[in-house]
């Protein structure tokens, strides 16, 4: 399993979480030189390697975007409500389904869903995950 890719803007505050902590030990560093180790860090030859794979592979939810995915193993499709990102590179969504969702799996009775609120990373994957390890909300790529 790979780690997906942040945006630039989170491998800047990489570098300045960096410049920070090693000042605190009495070291300094530039920006250059900060944004240089993260790119090491990451696999790249240079920042401005890292930048362009980051800049390329960097997804984006807007409000009224059509998606596509699977939500507690259903699959779906809907529009972006609400979409913001977070400085960690996750993105808090607001999803409205097409179609109602049941979210129980018992036969006895039934709860559907038609909107949802979940934080998913650059992948379009939530952290949380149901009992069979499944991520309970996948967005497939646009």
């Amino acid at each position: 399993m790979t780690t997906p890719l942040p945006t630039t803007d989170v491998l800047k505050a990489q570098a300045k979480a960096l410049r920070k902590d090693l000042s605190a030990r009495g070291q300094t560093l530039t920006h250059a030189e900060a944004l240089e180790t993260i790119a090491h860090q990451w696999g790249a030859r240079d920042w401005n390697t890292l930048s362009a794979k980051a800049a390329r592979f960097t997804p984006g939810w807007a409000p009224g975007m059509r998606v596509t995915g699977r939500y507690l193993g259903h699959p779906f499709k809907g529009v972006v409500k609400a979409a913001r990102q977070s400085s960690a590179g996750f993105w808090s969504l607001t999803l409205r389904f097409d179609e109602a969702i049941d979210v129980v799996t018992s036969d006895q009775f039934s709860a559907f869903r038609r909107q949802v609120n979940a934080t998913v990373n650059t992948a379009g994957h939530t952290a949380q995950k149901t009992s069979d390890g499944q991520p309970h909300l996948v967005l497939d790529q646009h």
